[in-house]
């Protein structure tokens, strides 16, 4: 799976195979095939294993009583601690949804981002109604935007492009600095949310 992973990662699902996955694993390409049908199934477990448990701590979040700035930290520190531990994870989801992918890649990233997309409009709805969120702003739309935030500063602490973009608007001081990076994008939530 840690030769899949890395191999998907550096190489992108269109040109990366079984067989070189095999190889670099020191296994026979029979004995990949006895566990996944094809290159599809490997990369759909590989996806999925990986972003369970990222899915399982936001569904956690969703229906607590917190306060959603606090939410909101809580998912930015998981997120940033997921990009660095797993890097090769990021590097692939960043690829799958920047890249001109196939129609079952397509599938794939629109089955994960359906769970964020519901969780985080649940959660915006439920802030409107405890009063830390302006009524006049649409929960679907608002999630959409968080979503983005939260997906750039992951794309940015685990792939090469946007880490320099990161480093371009930032400086490179940035990289180590967590506590940093939690401030000043609750900062930015705060203020262009207008939260309470």
């Amino acid at each position: 799976m840690r030769v899949a992973r890395q191999e998907f990662a550096e190489n992108g699902f269109e040109n990366t195979s079984i067989m070189q996955v095999a190889k670099k694993s020191g296994i026979s390409v029979g004995a990949v095939y006895k566990y996944f049908d094809n290159k599809e199934q490997l990369f759909t477990y590989i996806m999925h294993d990986g972003l369970s448990t990222l899915e399982d701590m936001l569904m956690e979040l969703a229906p607590s009583e917190e306060d959603i700035l606090i939410k909101a930290e809580k998912i930015i520190r998981t997120l940033l601690q997921f990009s660095k531990e797993q890097p090769e994870l990021v590097q692939l989801y960043c690829s799958l949804t920047t890249g001109g992918n196939t129609e079952f890649l397509n599938q794939l990233s629109q089955r994960i981002e359906a769970v964020t997309a519901s969780i985080y409009t649940r959660t915006i709805a439920v802030a409107q109604e405890t009063g830390e969120v302006r009524k006049d702003i649409n929960p679907a739309f608002f999630a959409y935007l968080l979503d983005n935030v939260f997906m750039m500063l992951q794309f940015s602490t685990a792939c090469p492009y946007y880490k320099e973009r990161f480093f371009i608007y930032t400086g490179k001081q940035v990289e180590d600095s967590d506590e940093l990076i939690v401030e000043q994008t609750l900062l930015f939530l705060k203020a262009a949310f207008n939260f309470k």
